[in-house]
């Protein structure tokens, strides 16, 4: 049989976990694909204080998801994907933000897939410039939870819906693997 055939492709991940990364608010969620339909496992939004130095932001970053990653035993993980910044001191917290939370992902030995900010959009709501309400309503659909999201974890539930989307179809674009 060929190595292209669907029945040769690598099992889809069952359980993802989301990251949407922010020195001051790092989202996160974590889904169960399931039949009829994904489910949220856990979602939420890592808060460090303005107060707080950036080392110990990065430090709680890294110690919660860690936490995440033990308790749901994600499969796969999908980081937002870099973008363009105008201001280079918030594309380098960013940066910091995004380190940290590899880090965790990668020390659990997780598969972790970068997905581009207008990829997911494009795939949740399906406009590539869809504002975070947007997004925030359509996974609050897609999840069947009961209250709106906060922005941060919307966003990594997002993610992680996308990723599902992606795996369990042909996709002309290849994910990127961090």
């Amino acid at each position: 049989m060929p190595a292209s055939t669907p029945s040769t492709r690598p099992n889809p991940p069952q359980v993802i976990l989301g990251i949407d990364p922010s020195l001051r608010g790092t989202g996160y969620g974590v889904i169960r694909t399931a039949r009829p339909g994904p489910e949220a496992l856990a979602l939420g939004v890592i808060r460090c204080p303005a107060a707080w130095q950036r080392s110990r932001c990065l430090a709680r970053i890294a110690t919660v998801l860690r936490e995440v990653i033990a308790r749901h035993q994600p499969d796969a993980c999908a980081i937002e994907g870099l973008f363009f910044a105008q201001n280079l001191q918030t594309a380098l917290l960013m940066g910091e933000a995004r380190g940290a939370s590899l880090l965790a992902a990668a020390e659990s030995g997780l598969e972790i897939y970068e997905i581009a900010p207008r990829k997911v959009k494009q795939a949740i709501v399906g406009y590539g410039a869809a504002g975070k309400p947007a997004v925030a309503k359509m996974v609050q659909r897609l999840l069947h939870l009961t209250e709106l999201p906060p922005p941060d974890a919307a966003d990594a539930l997002a993610l992680a819906l996308t990723l599902a989307q992606e795996h369990g179809r042909f996709s002309l674009t290849p994910l990127q693997r961090v």
